[in-house]
């Protein structure tokens, strides 16, 4: 198999020697680093890697507005245009997804067009996190499935493994939000698509170094595009 591991990086210099050691000791997986001009010098520590290890990473260097939706966006579309990819994974940089949980996630994908690694599939799988974070987020999460009637117990989840042919068919290009509501905003579509969407638990570790991207605008964003996406719908 073919995989090909899509990573946004914004000031991930410590972590990324770490995931990428991670990563590519799994046979056949590929990383694609997409660093959003990141002013600690992760863009220079990507190319090494890629230097390193040849025809297994490739980098991306973004420029103009940054975020996580836009270096997805840019980064998805490249790993379908290239088409060598049988399953396309999505991942945090900041090793809160453990590079070992990959094969059961591509594992699962046999049988699903989109595996989601959830941290609520099993109760709570959160290390590191205080109460009031696992409280927003377990009532975000909940927030989202009432809205959107999504069946998806993690609907935030960044650890992802799409099968290739599933994922060209969602309108990437044209998604605008960022954040956290630009995983609600794939789920979503790929739910409309009527793609098979499962989930294998995993055990998500608060990051080590560097600091959390989480803001207020990312939060607002959040709360928004459940609404959004219902009305798009009902007026499609």
């Amino acid at each position: 198999m073919n995989i090909l591991v899509v990573v946004p990086t914004y000031n991930e210099r410590e972590n990324l020697p770490l995931l990428a050691a991670g990563v590519l000791k799994h046979d056949g997986v590929r990383m694609l680093v997409v660093d959003d001009d990141s002013p600690d010098g992760t863009g220079a520590i990507a190319d090494q890697l890629a230097r390193e290890h040849p025809g297994r990473v490739e980098v991306m260097h973004r420029t103009g507005i940054r975020g996580l939706g836009r270096s997805y966006v840019d980064g998805l579309l490249h790993a379908l245009k290239e088409g060598t990819a049988d399953f396309i994974c999505q991942m945090d940089a900041d090793l809160s997804h453990n590079p070992d949980y990959l094969p059961e996630l591509v594992g699962a994908a046999a049988t699903y067009d989109l595996v989601i690694g959830s941290r609520y599939l099993k109760g709570v799988s959160v290390v590191n996190w205080p109460l009031h974070r696992i409280i927003l987020s377990a009532l975000g999460n909940r927030y989202i499935r009432l809205i959107t009637n999504l069946a998806t117990s993690d609907c935030t989840s960044g650890f992802r493994c799409w099968r290739r042919e599933a994922l060209s068919r969602l309108p990437i290009a044209g998604m605008v939000s960022d954040g956290y509501a630009f995983l609600v905003e794939m789920l979503y579509n790929a739910k409309t698509l009527g793609l098979r969407i499962g989930e294998v638990p995993i055990i998500f570790v608060e990051r080590r170094q560097g600091q959390s991207k989480l803001s207020s605008t990312v939060l607002l964003e959040s709360l928004v595009m459940p609404w959004r996406l219902v009305f798009r719908g009902s007026n499609s």
